[in-house]
């Protein structure tokens, strides 16, 4: 019998260290990764967006770049998120109820896209409630996670997050191939109405959530208190200079919409291909959190950052090969050059921002955890969606529309040698282990 108990203690041990990288796996923590998780697997209707968008809608590839963009919006405003749950509890809670709304309001925007929506600026509305929903849910889950991450050791640095984002990356892989599938048995609204189901899990995961009633009233002076605690952490050097190059580094132009109307229009990729693609980049995607958690976790932060960045610029170029048709030559057909091509660069690109998840949580001082996090990752928010404006604006300027790509090579030239902007204020980065009160 001690034997038999010593084994089972020992394969609880190897399941709790496999799939939970060492922390225990208790009701809250699972629940904050099903909500990680359900970010992942509404990428069910990430396809069916941009086929709705460019078929149903009949918008341009600059068109559809800034509507993305503008969509949004609500994860640029997260600190405001985070001071509204901190400081207006619900029925004495800060957490629960915003997860139940969040999940609540999810699915009525899905549901919208999938009965309602007949217009541009209607699909616009429904799609930046969407956004607004998963960002209210990852402001809650993101400040319960920053809590933990504060009591994590040195050397389990990085775990929390690596499990975090592995669960979005899992999340991801489980839907990426039926994206695409569904959209060959099904119309883009019916993936939305599909989609509608699984924000409610988010509502049902906080229901495990631990957390005790506050008992201290609603107050806005609260808020202005911590607005101004969040305003006193921002002005450190140690944490605007990270921030800036984080936000530059993100910044940068990208090509993504146009590609998608190049791939679609121009190479003729269906979507059940597609979502194979999509399956390919989750996976990668997942192999990105492996290796940092494996290999880089401990490595400085200005060293991650310089290879990825020139290493992804340089991969980044074999785009040209794909655009100009100079990979048929080559005996490569269109699709295994981009299934292998976004296969390395997703790879390279997890591993380049899962230190700016660590970097940011390492950032924040005691007492404005959750809103100094919130503000951190809404400046990377606000980059992405400057990324795609960028993008769109080039776009424009180069001449590319629905059937024309003659400059396609032009915009991945630059989109490329953008991503090395930042690398001459590689030094904004902290040399060793962040600490948010030295302003050095």
């Amino acid at each position: 019998m001690t034997y038999l108990s010593t084994n089972i203690s020992r394969l609880q041990q190897l399941i709790k260290q496999a799939l939970f990288l060492g922390h225990d796996p208790s009701a809250e923590l699972i629940a904050i990764l099903m909500v990680y998780l359900v970010q992942g697997i509404l990428g069910l209707a990430r396809l069916a967006v941009g086929f709705f968008l460019k078929d149903e809608m009949a918008l341009s590839p600059t068109q559809v770049s800034a509507m993305l963009g503008v969509a949004a919006l609500p994860w640029v405003v997260k600190p405001l998120f985070g001071f509204i749950s901190d400081g207006l509890p619900i029925a004495g809670y800060k957490r629960r109820p915003y997860l139940i709304l969040s999940g609540v309001l999810g699915m009525a925007a899905w549901v919208a896209m999938a009965v309602l929506v007949q217009t541009p600026t209607q699909a616009l509305i429904a799609m930046a409630l969407s956004s607004l929903a998963v960002a209210v849910s990852d402001v809650i889950v993101d400040s319960l996670v920053v809590e933990r991450v504060r009591t994590e050791s040195i050397s389990a640095s990085g775990t929390l997050q690596s499990l975090c984002w592995g669960s979005t990356a899992v999340g991801g892989i489980l839907t990426a191939y039926f994206s695409g599938s569904l959209l060959e048995q099904f119309s883009s609204r019916g993936v939305f109405a599909i989609t509608a189901i699984f924000p409610m899990i988010v509502a049902f995961s906080a229901i495990f959530i631990d957390e005790s009633p506050v008992m201290e009233s609603s107050s806005w002076q609260q808020i202005r208190n911590q607005f101004h605690e969040l305003w006193g952490a921002v002005r450190l050097r140690s944490i605007w200079l990270p921030t800036s190059f984080v936000f530059i580094w993100q910044a940068t132009p990208n090509a993504e919409s146009a590609f998608f109307f190049f791939t679609t229009n121009e190479l003729g990729f269906q979507p059940e291909f597609l979502g194979r693609l999509r399956l390919v980049t989750s996976l990668a995607s997942l192999i990105g959190v492996w290796a940092f958690q494996r290999w880089f976790k401990v490595v400085p932060f200005r060293v991650i950052f310089i290879w990825t960045t020139i290493l992804s610029a340089g991969l980044g170029m074999s785009m040209l090969l794909l655009v100009t048709h100079l990979n048929r030559s080559m005996g490569i057909s269109d699709e295994w050059f981009s299934i292998g091509d976004n296969l390395v660069l997703t790879v390279m690109g997890q591993i380049a921002y899962m230190p700016v998840l660590v970097l940011a949580a390492r950032l924040c001082p005691p007492g404005v955890e959750a809103s100094l996090f919130a503000l951190l990752m809404s400046i990377c928010n606000l980059a992405s969606l400057l990324s795609y404006e960028w993008g769109a604006l080039i776009t424009h300027w180069l001449g590319i529309t629905e059937s024309n790509f003659n400059n396609l090579w032009i915009l991945v030239l630059i989109t490329n040698l953008s991503t090395l902007l930042p690398l001459p204020v590689i030094h904004w980065l902290p040399i060793g282990e962040p600490h948010p009160m030295d302003d050095r």
